[in-house]
């Protein structure tokens, strides 16, 4: 029998941009834009209807190696300033993991400040807080290099 375990955590996850809100922003809500930062893969699985009660959706993998599934669905969009959705992720199509995550977005002198917090659930071993958060730092990054 396989051991069950779920470990719950809450992090956050703040990056400054040298770029406005509303640019930031629009990074977030194109599906075209984000999936050049989001997923990490150059010619990636994705879809995204960027609405309250759309979904995003993305599959993928390192050649070779496990295909991980996101499908996230958007509870609130406030142009400008939050996204709020839920997601769940699987690993060779056992669930690994579901979340609720808020996006906040805030001007500051010179650029725009994004705060993400995730509240998440991590199954069985599969997923852990600290893999999420190093994952989200790395598309963090991958927006940084996006916006410049």
């Amino acid at each position: 029998m396989t051991e069950r375990s779920a470990t719950h955590a809450t992090f956050v996850v703040e990056r400054t941009y040298p770029a406005s809100v509303e640019r930031v922003f629009a990074a977030w809500a194109d599906p075209k834009a984000k999936a050049v930062w989001f997923t990490g893969q150059a010619e990636p699985d994705y879809q995204m209807d960027f609405r309250v009660g759309g979904r995003e959706i993305t599959r993928g993998g390192p050649p070779g190696g496990p295909v991980y599934s996101y499908e996230a669905a958007y509870q609130e969009i406030v142009d400008g300033r939050r996204i709020v959705y839920t997601n769940a992720m699987d690993k060779n199509g056992q669930r690994i993991s579901v979340s609720v995550a808020t996006v906040e977005f805030e001007a500051t002198e010179g650029g725009a400040r994004v705060k993400l917090t995730e509240q998440g659930v991590y199954l069985d071993g599969g997923d852990q807080p600290d893999i999420r958060r190093g994952g989200i730092e790395a598309q963090f990054e991958a927006l940084a290099k996006t916006l410049a």
